[in-house]
């Protein structure tokens, strides 16, 4: 960031292009996944595991069911709210709140970040 004004910050980061929206969807790595990739966060992606650290759903761990880089949060299984009428809705998460205990190593971008 540029500015020292949070309303400049405000705006950079909510009128940021989507390369840039990719960088603030991540998430830190549990103490093994640290270890064996020798890096301390990584970019939340559709199918890794996580713990919930923060919130009502703390020690709840799921598989991350979709990943909403508009409003730069996750949806994750098991994490869910009931509305007024009944209904059950997914509840989305920020990725700072969450711990990636599995990641899915499927993709070979994924592989060649962590192979540097």
């Amino acid at each position: 960031m540029k500015s020292k004004q949070p309303r400049k910050q405000r705006k950079e980061r909510f009128s940021a292009p989507l390369h840039k929206l990719q960088k603030y969807v991540r998430a830190p790595l549990s103490k093994d996944l640290r270890e064996e990739m020798k890096a301390r966060s990584a970019q939340v992606k559709q199918g890794d595991t996580v713990k919930m650290m923060r919130g009502d759903h703390a020690g709840t761990e799921g598989e991350v069911q979709k990943v909403d880089l508009k409003r730069g949060t996750i949806h994750v299984a098991g994490v869910s709210v009931f509305r007024a009428d009944g209904t059950e809705v997914p509840r989305s998460v920020q990725p700072s709140n969450v711990v990636i205990t599995k990641m899915e190593m499927d993709d070979e971008e994924r592989k060649k970040i962590f192979s540097r």
